[in-house]
């Protein structure tokens, strides 16, 4: 076992971590505040390959493997989630699943530019009737010969109204259940695509979250991912990779507060002493730690598993059951750590106290990892 990260990890981790404290902690407040989405470093991250860290070379990307993405994502989680989800969107979802499914001209034509970070993209899942049960999707894509005829409602869509591809899934037969279900590409300003107002969250306030609405949206048939019937599998294999990176914005986020935390306390005094002095402080630190750290190896191991080829479903949701509930327990302790100072925007940890909560729902909420990670040891 080797706990060592190579040279261009390190440099990797470095560029990110100088990214995150100098181009997205100026600002960070005020976005959260007014839920301004973080386009100018946005565009920067996609400059500095970010936004398609996994894709090979040959169509734009950067070539890393999921470690480096894992890392990237830990230090930007550590200051901005909000943007840090958009890496994990465009990186896990999107372009994930377009590069491992999708035909040579949708690679072309739609991954490409993705890649690049040109564009963004989103994934389109949830549903009003449909989030954890993916199952019961209630979008339809009727076959008219060359062409689907979309309609329906997403909910949730992260991106939503600054992406310029979206991958739909919607329903093609009813009759055949989850095997009915297919996957599309649907382009920003296709008729009868319409962007809902923008979510007013508790948390990861400048992510661009909006509901969907698709009214006889004509799709081209070389647009569908796969052959038919395989949207449902598209979705599930897409989300085992997203969970990697959601467990590392979770990690991030707990690192994060936990920095913070150590700081504070070693610079408040009470008592006549720095507060990290005093036992119930200084146990708490200990605590943090120790959770971060083993949330960090169950996070590295499932992204080290799947750069080897390996099966990577159950480290995968350990990493992210695990992460997510670190996150919760770790920036909750950060602001009590900070007392009422906590309790104030200026000092950050609130922020990340709210923007943790998301990591225990979004692509795949903790209930459903259990359910992932216990049919995986019974088998």
């Amino acid at each position: 076992m080797r706990f060592q990260l190579s040279e261009e990890q390190l440099m990797i981790q470095q560029a990110a971590r100088d990214f995150a404290q100098n181009e997205l902690k100026p600002g960070v407040i005020e976005r959260d505040e007014h839920q301004k989405f973080p386009a100018e470093q946005v565009k920067k991250l996609g400059e500095l390959g970010f936004l398609g860290m996994m894709v090979s070379e040959k169509y734009n990307g950067s070539g890393l493997d999921a470690l480096s993405y894992v890392l990237v994502m830990e230090e930007l989680s550590k200051v901005d989630a909000s943007a840090s989800v958009v890496v994990s969107v465009n990186n896990s979802l999107v372009c994930y699943g377009l590069e491992s499914y999708g035909s040579e001209y949708q690679k072309e034509k739609y991954l490409k530019p993705l890649a690049a970070g040109e564009k963004i993209g989103a994934f389109c899942l949830s549903e009003p009737e449909a989030g954890s049960d993916a199952t019961s999707q209630q979008t339809t894509a009727e076959d008219k010969g060359d062409h689907y005829l979309l309609n329906g409602t997403k909910n949730w869509i992260t991106n939503g109204s600054t992406a310029s591809t979206y991958l739909v899934i919607a329903q093609t037969d009813k009759s055949l259940k989850h095997k009915g279900i297919n996957a599309f590409i649907v382009e920003k300003g296709m008729e009868g695509f319409t962007v809902g107002p923008k979510e007013n969250k508790l948390g990861i306030r400048g992510s661009d979250t909006h509901s969907l609405m698709f009214n006889d949206v004509k799709v081209p048939k070389e647009n569908r991912i796969g052959e038919n019937g395989f949207g449902f599998k598209f979705a599930m294999k897409t989300l085992e990779g997203g969970r990697i990176g959601i467990a590392a914005q979770a990690l991030g986020i707990a690192a994060g507060a936990y920095e913070l935390a150590l700081q504070y306390a070693q610079q408040r005094k009470a008592f006549g002493k720095p507060i990290a002095e005093h036992q119930a402080i200084a146990f708490k630190l200990a605590d943090m730690a120790t959770q971060i750290e083993a949330a960090r190896m169950l996070v590295y191991k499932a992204a080290w598993l799947k750069d080897q080829g390996e099966p990577y479903t159950l480290a995968g949701s350990m990493a992210k059951l695990y992460a997510s509930k670190v996150a919760m327990d770790v920036t909750v302790e950060a602001v009590q750590i900070h007392g009422g100072y906590g309790f104030v925007k200026e000092y950050h940890v609130e922020r990340l106290m709210r923007d943790a909560k998301i990591t225990q729902i979004y692509e795949g909420t903790s209930e459903i990892q259990k359910m992932v990670i216990s049919r995986e040891i019974i088998r």
